[in-house]
């Protein structure tokens, strides 16, 4: 078998961190720092093997999280790392914030549910657009989503 070093991954010709290691870090406060994070993980999708229409699926629904981040808390982090199952790689991305929190996750899941001026389109969106997501929210203390894509199994 061939022996794969420890520590990063080659794909594509593209360097990118083995799953093993630390998440990347990166903070939000402006429509600059979103557009940043979107660009990082659309090229660590591309990375990993993930299809466009997969890539641009997550770019998008980690672009709704930040916005949500700033609108929502004024600033927020986003941590993106590749991680591994059985069935291959996959792209893991948290975005949190020590804003308000959600008093009702249910209802923030829900279609057309909004707080705000806006189509109330974000977070069922994202959960649409991702494998796995999941919603933690403390009122007061802030929210923490992550989102999951994996390379297909097939």
């Amino acid at each position: 078998g061939g022996g794969a070093e420890e520590g990063s991954l080659r794909l594509m010709n593209t360097e990118v961190d083995a799953p093993s290691q630390r998440p990347r870090r990166y903070m939000l406060n402006t429509t600059g720092d979103i557009a940043v994070v979107v660009m990082k993980v659309r090229e660590t999708a591309r990375a990993i093997g993930l299809n466009e229409r997969q890539e641009y699926q997550v770019g998008t629904a980690v672009s709704e999280l930040a916005t949500n981040a700033i609108r929502y808390a004024k600033s927020g982090e986003a941590l993106i790392q590749i991680v591994q199952r059985k069935g291959g790689l996959g792209l893991e991305v948290v975005v949190k914030d020590k804003g308000p929190g959600i008093a009702d996750i249910d209802s923030a899941l829900q279609e057309h549910f909004s707080t705000q001026d806006s189509l109330g389109l974000g977070l069922p969106s994202v959960k649409r657009m991702t494998d796995e997501f999941t919603l933690v929210s403390k009122v007061g203390q802030g929210t923490r989503a992550t989102i999951r894509k994996w390379c297909d199994t097939s």
